[in-house]
């Protein structure tokens, strides 16, 4: 049985965990506390950076 591989590579956080979250309050406050399409889509991709860039996740990795 034949295994692919993921070619997706993951961006490593090059931004601490509180520069991504300011980042993200920033955005709520732009929107006013509702976001658009857009702006959704860009606060979940912040959200996975926050995640890779936050110490537990660096530990447990």
């Amino acid at each position: 049985m034949l295994h692919s591989m993921s070619t997706t590579v993951e961006a490593v956080s090059e931004r601490s965990a509180a520069e991504v979250n300011e980042e993200i309050r920033a955005l709520w406050r732009r929107a006013g506390g509702t976001l658009t399409t857009e702006q959704r889509a860009q606060y979940q991709r912040l959200v996975m950076e926050w995640a890779a860039a936050s110490p537990r996740s660096r530990r447990a990795a």
